[in-house]
């Protein structure tokens, strides 16, 4: 997968760790149908198996809701 560099500026008020803030941006791209798991492991830096496994911290299923959503995820897989 190529990649591309985005920097993001967050208040200092916001007590994330960079891992936390790159799971929720991966959680809601593939909530979106916008990347598929092995897709936002590959962002986050993890194995797809941990992704996957960490995805209900982060309140996020890992069954789409939608059969649209479910194309999605298998078309970038």
């Amino acid at each position: 997968m190529s990649s591309r560099v985005l920097t993001i500026n967050l208040p200092s008020s916001v007590q994330l760790e960079d891992k936390d803030a790159k799971m929720r941006f991966a959680c809601k791209l593939y909530e979106d149908g916008i990347i598929s798991t092995a897709e936002a492991a590959e962002m986050v830096g993890i194995s797809r198996r941990e992704f996957i496994e960490s995805m209900g911290k982060f309140n996020t299923s890992i069954f789409p809701q939608t059969i649209e959503e479910l194309e999605s995820d298998i078309r970038n897989a």
